[in-house]
């Protein structure tokens, strides 16, 4: 399906952002030091992680990949550079650059109001950006936008939960349901399905492995998805960093993924936007998550050719809010300013808060955090330097809440992870 054709209504591989002043990091020795303090972090008994993949660029080449622990525990199968991950929020990034390639086509207009679109009464003033600003006025506390059997519309049409109070445009509130939303205008402006969208949008034009329905995923991909485990029963624990690692989801060994929706399911596009998990759901390889790195920090162009233009990627990179304390909800620290789609780290930070990426500070940076069912990922770049990393740990082993950062609120084990690879995208 082409762009064009969319209707209208332990294993190891060797191998982006502003600055404020670039800090200078302490470089290590080779990638074989790197290799080994990535371990170290893995194998933390204290705090451990179940697997982990990385990806460094550096002067707009890859520099660093590597794989370390296991995607799957009993029987015991390891990370490798094929191995893909159910990304959780990062998947927002992915939306945001189909989404901005819909705007292109014509097929969407970021600053229209949705509700003619999605065809149900709205808040007036809701639009696409402020959707992807997370100032939509929209809150996960009505938690009934997940539920396959209700139409997303009716949730968002009428007063209820799932409205926060604050008038579009007003508030900034980290909001799931906003690309719940965003799939269903998607699919009403396209008349196509939101996974097949993505699929045509963004993963096959970039040769991006994955997918949003793992059912539907070839065997040899289905095969490498990772396990996301904890040292926990649940999010809420008890934990026990010495016990034994609970699979938490994608435990595709135990029990085979079922589609998503049957073959022939009635389905009407813009109805069920949650469906497929616009909001956290995508399974990639972290090797192809650093190939649209590679885009955004080239301008939009992909092997030589125009994917996205140059306009857009300023868009996704334009900020449109930063906390002041009165203006929306920071997540504890996490969100100190957005763009439209991408986090904006502007390197705030006291101890256990903030967005801070190295303990020097100096870095500001673009891109996006994910956290669910003990995976943990980020994308983050600073375009002008044509510097990046990209990361995926498939479990953790101790509390977030008991292992703060020192200089962030990045749980211990993400601050260090981000240190030793900003340390060498940035080495000169």
């Amino acid at each position: 399906m082409s762009l064009a054709s969319l209707s209208p209504p332990g294993l190891r591989r060797r191998a982006l952002v502003g600055f404020l002043t670039m800090p200078t990091l302490p470089a290590l020795a080779d990638t074989t030091a790197l290799d080994r303090a990535l371990a170290a972090l893995v194998a933390d008994p204290g705090r451990p992680l179940a697997g982990l993949s990385v990806l460094v660029r550096r002067q707009g080449r890859v520099v660093f990949e590597a794989q370390f622990g296991r995607r799957h525990v009993a029987p015991d199968l390891p990370v490798t550079r094929d191995t893909l991950f159910r990304i959780a929020s990062v998947t927002k990034l992915v939306v945001a650059v189909a989404v901005l390639r819909l705007v292109e086509a014509g097929r969407l207009d970021l600053d229209a109001d949705l509700a003619e679109l999605l065809g149900h009464p709205l808040q007036q003033g809701l639009t696409v950006r402020l959707l992807l600003c997370h100032r939509s006025g929209l809150t996960d506390r009505g938690d009934d936008y997940t539920d396959p059997r209700i139409d997303l519309r009716r949730v968002i049409g009428r007063p209820g939960p799932s409205w926060n109070g604050h008038a579009p445009g007003t508030w900034f509130e980290y909001a799931n349901i906003n690309f719940a939303v965003l799939a269903a205008a998607m699919e009403r402006a396209t008349g196509t399905r939101f996974d097949r969208l993505m699929q045509a949008l963004v993963l096959d034009p970039l040769g991006m492995q994955g997918g949003f329905d793992p059912a539907r995923l070839p065997a040899a991909q289905r095969e490498q998805i990772a396990t996301l485990y904890r040292k926990a029963p649940g999010d809420e624990g008890p934990w026990d960093p010495a016990g034994p690692w609970r699979a938490q989801a994608d435990d595709f060994i135990a029990a085979p993924p079922h589609p998503l929706l049957a073959d022939d399911a009635p389905y009407v596009p813009g109805s069920r936007g949650a469906l497929f998990g616009p909001q956290g759901r995508l399974r990639t390889r972290i090797a192809d998550l650093g190939t649209l790195m590679a885009v955004l920090m080239d301008g939009g162009r992909h092997q030589g050719q125009a994917f996205l233009k140059s306009e857009s990627v300023k868009t996704l990179m334009t900020e449109t809010w930063r906390a002041d304390g009165r203006n929306g909800d920071d997540g504890a620290g996490i969100f100190q300013a957005w763009g439209v789609g991408l986090q904006h780290f502007i390197d705030r930070s006291r101890a256990g808060w903030g967005d801070r990426l190295v303990p020097q500070g100096g870095l500001q940076a673009w891109g996006h955090l994910g956290f669910a069912y003990g995976l943990v990922s980020g994308l983050l770049m600073v375009p002008e330097r044509r510097c990046g990393i990209v990361y995926a740990i498939s479990g953790t082993g101790a509390d977030p809440a008991h292992h703060p950062g020192r200089h962030s609120s990045f749980p211990a084990w993400e601050e260090a992870l981000q240190a030793l690879l900003w340390a060498e995208a940035l080495r000169a």
